[in-house]
């Protein structure tokens, strides 16, 4: 049995990761926590998710004994997470997008204790399209032109998303490009032609959209079209919950779902 503690446990996605960890006979929840000022502190974390009384109260952070710990918070929560759980000795999941710079420095700080693993989104599907984008690119070469639209809920906080960029990232790898410097986000106006070594970002933000990703690849003549089309954030909690079994027993390292899914990085 993994003993898991979740961090963002009352938030939209802590929901979920609550009510898919009491469904698994592999999981325990020991831990679920809250910033200090929500509104649900000390309530049953079962009954705050909707699926029947768990028996842990939703609390702060605390000491816990935890084989694995799993964070969709805040980007502040977040960060406040890497850092506690290399002092309590508990590999991490992050699913938090948007901590920057300064996450990805405390990653690399945590991981040289914990097993860590932070991914822009934790659908194995998507981890399955990051793998074949760079497939694609890497075969069709720089006479194809690349677009990538992304379109997500209207709550969203950050465009483009991190799995555009990831996306966009394994694009430009194949291609031996940077994605800094050839990356255009959003196009207005009398732009010109389209450079031809240009990888095109395009943000929707409407309604209640899970997450959407197409990526273009543009010949003349012919296009090819990878997409992802997620329409639970179950999607997410599933393949969260799975990177947190595969970090148990880990040594202390830098993990990706590719690792998780068996797939070549």
């Amino acid at each position: 049995m993994v003993k898991i503690v979740i961090n963002g446990a009352a938030g939209r996605m802590g929901k979920h990761l609550v009510a898919l960890a009491i469904q698994d006979p592999e999981l325990t929840i020991v831990g679920a926590f809250e910033r200090p000022d929500h509104p649900s502190l000390g309530k049953d974390a079962g009954l705050i998710a909707g699926a029947g009384e768990l028996g842990v109260e939703l609390t702060t952070r605390r000491p816990v004994e935890a084989d694995a710990a799993v964070d969709f918070s805040s980007r502040e929560s977040s960060l406040e997470m890497l850092q506690w759980c290399p002092e309590q000795g508990i590999p991490l999941v992050v699913g938090t997008t948007g901590l920057g710079e300064e996450g990805a420095a405390l990653l690399e700080a945590a991981a040289k204790r914990i097993p860590c693993l932070m991914g822009p989104n934790m659908s194995l599907g998507v981890n399955l399209l990051f793998n074949l984008v760079a497939q694609v690119a890497s075969a069709l070469g720089e006479d194809y032109d690349v677009e990538i639209i992304e379109a997500h809920h209207r709550h969203k906080r950050d465009a483009p998303s991190g799995t555009a960029l990831r996306l966009g990232q394994r694009v430009a790898e194949a291609l031996g490009l940077s994605l800094e410097e050839v990356a255009a986000h959003g196009r207005h106006g009398l732009v010109g032609e389209r450079p031809k070594a240009q990888i095109g970002f395009h943000a929707v933000r409407a309604g209640d959209i899970v997450g959407e990703h197409t990526v273009v690849f543009g010949g003349m003549g012919e296009r090819v079209e990878l997409r992802h089309v997620a329409t639970s954030r179950e999607t997410f909690a599933r393949g969260a919950l799975r990177a947190a079994k595969f970090l148990v027993g880990k040594p202390p390292g830098t993990y990706s779902m590719a690792d998780v899914l068996g797939l070549e990085p």
